[in-house]
């Protein structure tokens, strides 16, 4: 296997009309969540990928499950809770401008995971380690779940990719901060948003952030930085990598987490950091150019690894 993740996965309905949701009638049933986003697109693009989390017992976890194997994803490891629902949430589209989002995921499946569900056999047999900061802010099992995660990884020589992810609906920037930076601590390769590597670090500058991350103990950190590309660095080197060109964007949510994906692709195929960093920015603006969390992301035979720089067009 070349890459196992875990964390909760939710249902989305998105509005088919723009405009607040209290005059909405009709939604779109789909899925989204960072971490299997990420497993998705990874297995789209060739990577064989496992997906570890808790899921209601009813139908929308069904649902979830289905629609995550049904893409290539190893669900075996995915554990269904009587007691606890899984979770769903909202977009509210707004004319020109990014859309809400309501969450309803407190109580949810996935807030209930812990250690006990994590079989270090089975995360032992990957190349990589996946972790979200959104997993260690649902709830101190949860977190303690991340730790634990890391802890089996490095005994069995996993690289520990880290995304914080910051979602502040879930906690204060304080206690991100404090609990983020500790886990960047714990890992190889930190790939935060510039918005996020300022809340880390206090720095402001993608250089600064870097180095700061890079300090704390990871070895290659990549800042993102939407339609500008991303910035990367590591003790012996450091550049920016321009981004792809998007001609119309229809939805940014799930772009970082394509990012991640390509990144890791490259990675998995022995490619250098700066060509990783590009196919991560070529995913990434897939993602832009369709509704939904996943559906823009693109399968490798739509990648070529020799084609030069173009736009993306929807």
């Amino acid at each position: 296997m070349d890459v196992v993740t875990f964390g909760e996965t939710m249902v989305l309905f998105t509005p088919e009309s723009i405009g607040p949701l209290r005059f909405v009638g009709k939604f779109e049933k789909t899925i989204g969540g960072a971490e299997s986003n990420v497993a998705i697109a990874l297995s789209r693009l060739g990577a064989e990928v496992g997906w570890i989390s808790r899921l209601g017992d009813d139908e929308f976890g069904s649902y979830i499950r289905n629609f995550i194997r049904g893409e290539g994803v190893d669900t075996s490891q995915v554990k269904f809770d009587k007691e606890h629902p899984t979770a769903v949430f909202f977009k509210e589209r707004q004319a020109g401008d990014e859309p809400k989002v309501y969450y309803y995921r407190k109580g949810s499946a996935a807030s209930q995971m812990s250690s006990n569900d994590l079989d270090e056999a089975y995360i032992a047999q990957a190349k990589f380690l996946h972790i979200s900061g959104i997993t260690a802010a649902l709830s101190p099992s949860c977190r303690d779940t991340v730790f634990r995660a890391i802890e089996m990884g490095r005994r069995n020589q996993l690289t520990i990719v880290f995304d914080p992810n910051i979602r502040l609906k879930l906690w204060s920037k304080e206690e991100a901060r404090e609990v983020l930076m500790d886990i960047a601590s714990h890992s190889d390769i930190v790939l935060p948003g510039i918005e996020e590597g300022k809340i880390m670090t206090g720095e402001s500058s993608p250089e600064n952030i870097a180095a700061r991350l890079l300090k704390n103990g990871a070895k290659v950190v990549v800042v993102k930085l939407g339609e500008k590309g991303a910035y990367y660095a590591t003790d012996e080197q450091a550049e920016y990598v321009t981004g792809f060109p998007v001609q119309q964007i229809v939805d940014t949510v799930g772009a970082g987490d394509g990012f991640a994906a390509g990144f890791l692709s490259g990675l998995i195929r022995g490619w250098s950091y700066r060509d990783a960093v590009e196919l991560g920015n070529r995913v990434g603006a897939y993602a832009l150019t369709v509704p939904g969390d996943v559906e823009g992301y693109p399968f490798w035979s739509q990648i070529s690894p020799d084609e030069k720089k173009e736009e993306v067009y929807r």
